[in-house]
């Protein structure tokens, strides 16, 4: 499922407050089964534009396209299209309100008329996919439950609908270590069954870690938009929108800066011992 942006602009209007243009001309195409990131200060537009991928907002300017479909049109059927793109908000799990954790992942697919025998499926389904076994939540207060559990839960309640698009808003924020690597690969799971990923995050780690490309926006415009290793690579980008490059990184600059050539456009721990072997190896044969 193709998402294009095409000359987006949106204009906040209030008679409580001064008009404020939150996108400016914002243009990009998502392809399918892509994993996407959406980075950049506070204020830059990155909410405001993945509230416009499911309808939520409509463009003062511009259109967004869904396998070629206008959903900003008001012919478009935004039913269709708010189970086609699914959309996690920052702490979803404020939203959890049934009495359990069964009946609130249910909810979505129950509006959708489907019988109960496929909405059982779809929570028991969506609840292995978030790595909580069936037997021992489905029964239980969404109240009782963890932060990472009532994150999970939350998500669970968004893949029920099985959208083909999946769209986070700092999915990790607030989480322990533990409780973010779970999210990340719940995120992981969904890209490899199909669906394209697109998340807002100001965790550069994880944005190297998961994500292929990198949207970058700045006062409500993209300033880039690639892999992230071009990204990374970018001091100039990088300072300029006031981004913290990874810590493996960060580390790996400040080997090359004690005079070590070493690549710094790597991500993983695994990936910079290789690099520091590599380069180790050949300074002790260049001594010998």
């Amino acid at each position: 499922m193709r998402l294009v942006v095409e000359n987006l602009t949106y204009v906040y209007r209030s008679p409580f407050s001064p008009v404020r243009t939150a996108l400016s001309d914002v243009s990009l195409a998502i392809r399918h089964r892509e994993i996407v990131a959406i980075v950049g200060a506070t204020g830059s537009g990155k909410t405001t534009l993945i509230q416009h991928f499911n309808g939520l907002l409509r463009p003062t300017q511009g259109r967004v396209l869904l396998d070629s479909v206008d959903i900003s049109d008001s012919h478009t059927d935004l039913g269709w299209v708010r189970k086609e793109v699914g959309v996690v908000f920052q702490f979803p799990e404020i939203q959890l309100f049934e009495e359990t954790v069964y009946d609130d992942i249910a909810f979505g697919p129950r509006n959708l008329g489907l019988a109960e025998e496929q909405v059982e499926e779809r929570v028991c389904r969506s609840l292995l996919l978030v790595d909580l076994d069936v037997k021992a939540f489905r029964t239980r207060s969404p109240f009782q439950l963890s932060g990472g559990e009532k994150r999970r839960v939350a998500v669970a309640g968004v893949l029920a609908m099985e959208p083909r698009v999946l769209v986070l808003d700092e999915p990790t924020v607030g989480l322990d270590v533990k409780g973010s690597r779970k999210v990340e690969n719940i995120l992981e799971r969904c890209y490899q069954q199909g669906q394209t990923v697109i998340f807002i995050s100001h965790d550069m780690d994880l944005v190297a870690r998961l994500a292929q490309r990198v949207v970058v926006l700045k006062q409500g415009r993209v300033r880039f938009d690639g892999t992230k290793e071009e990204l990374f690579r970018d001091e100039k980008i990088v300072e300029e929108v006031e981004l913290t490059l990874p810590q493996v990184c960060r580390f790996l600059i400040g080997v090359r800066e004690k005079g070590y050539p070493v690549r710094t456009d790597v991500f993983t721990v695994g990936d910079a011992k290789k690099e520091l072997n590599r380069v180790f190896k050949k300074e002790a044969f260049r001594r010998e």
